[in-house]
């Protein structure tokens, strides 16, 4: 009898406090934990919230005994406390979390309580560390936790140096070499989209300066800028430099050298005269304007020539026309609201007083 005493717990000191409108009658099942002591609990509460509890519950008893029990071994007794509280109040704290998180989720998987698996699981993702990731990253793969499992995944690759000096990484090493294989290609897959990102950054980049340089060679061609423009219309004397004065001033000097150069030829010439020529062709791609209204210089002549001699079955070309469209497009996207609208009205505008003077 004292014996019995000794391995029981009371059911006061296992479930919390919670208001229930009619008194639960006295404990009708048993939780067996390590050190043989158990936990008294209600069937019909466990069987509620757990379906895997609720099939133990419902099994037949080979032997007729006043007394039903269930063995939860493996974990300590606090976390299997912690467990069956839950399992009544639908609660845990965070002292609770911070001790047991891994046994929790472990029970939670075992059992089928999502409720408490979700909260376990971002839990313990709050609280890793270099040196318990490998273990949790176990743990989230046994647990099909697969939010877990990413997040342990990107701090292995983060950390991989220290992670690699660990004793989880060790035992690991010599006990799951499998879980290894996928974590090295997890962080080669990683560098492979890193890589990827950024040379798609820099070919954005390209595409946004290619589209600034036709937006600059029109203008210049059009209106003027300091002291490159159109042979009938003076050049703009600006106080301060122009907004995109960088793409601006270099389009401009590649003008000059392209109008002096002794070497230049069609097409040919030395390598800032082939990139002048290329900057022209590329403009009379992507020009709307008819032939007759553009101002930029060979643009009428260079689409003339793409109908005869059918440039424009170059895919490549094609392609790279196509990009700088879309980082066009892009960065017109990317304009401040207000921006945007400005330059709207300024369009409409323009639009009206062109429909005027044409009456």
């Amino acid at each position: 009898m004292e014996e019995n005493n000794h391995n029981s717990t009371s059911t006061s000191a296992v479930i919390p406090a919670i208001s229930f409108s009619v008194e639960l009658p006295e404990p009708d099942v048993h939780i067996l934990t390590s050190g043989g002591l158990r936990i008294p609990a209600h069937s019909s509460i466990l069987a509620m919230v757990s379906p895997v509890l609720e099939n133990i519950i419902e099994r037949p008893i080979k032997h007729r005994r006043s007394e039903r029990v269930i063995p939860i071994l493996g974990v300590p007794y606090d976390a299997v406390s912690a467990f069956v509280g839950y399992l009544y109040s639908s609660r845990c704290t965070e002292e609770q979390m911070e001790k047991y998180g891994i046994h929790l989720l472990a029970l939670s998987h075992v059992y089928l309580v999502p409720q408490l698996k979700q909260r376990c699981t971002k839990g313990v993702s709050q609280r890793l560390t270099v040196e318990n990731v490998v273990d949790v990253l176990q743990l989230a793969r046994l647990c099909d936790a697969p939010d877990l499992y990413v997040k342990c995944m990107k701090l292995v690759a983060e950390r991989f140096k220290a992670v690699e000096q660990t004793e989880g990484w060790k035992f690991m090493q010599d006990h799951d070499p499998w879980l290894e294989l996928e974590i090295l290609q997890f962080i080669e897959e990683a560098e492979s989209r890193k890589k990827r990102t950024r040379r798609h950054r820099e070919e954005q980049s390209l595409y946004l300066q290619l589209s600034e340089a036709m937006e600059c060679l029109e203008h210049i061609c059009t209106e003027g800028c300091t002291t490159v423009g159109p042979y009938d219309v003076e050049p703009v004397k600006r106080k301060s430099p122009c907004k995109k004065y960088e793409t601006c001033r270099g389009v401009q000097l590649l003008i000059k050298h392209f109008a002096l150069c002794k070497r230049r030829a069609n097409g040919g010439g030395c390598s800032r005269c082939k990139r002048m020529w290329q900057l022209l062709r590329l403009h009379s791609s992507i020009c709307d304007h008819q032939p007759d209204s553009c101002r930029v210089p060979l643009c009428r002549q260079f689409k003339l020539k793409a109908q005869q001699q059918k440039m424009g079955d170059d895919a490549k070309w094609k392609l790279l026309v196509r990009k700088v469209l879309s980082a066009k497009a892009m960065s017109s996207l990317t304009l401040p609201k207000r921006k945007r609208e400005e330059e709207l009205r300024e369009t409409m505008g323009a639009l009206v007083l062109k429909t005027f003077r044409s009456w």
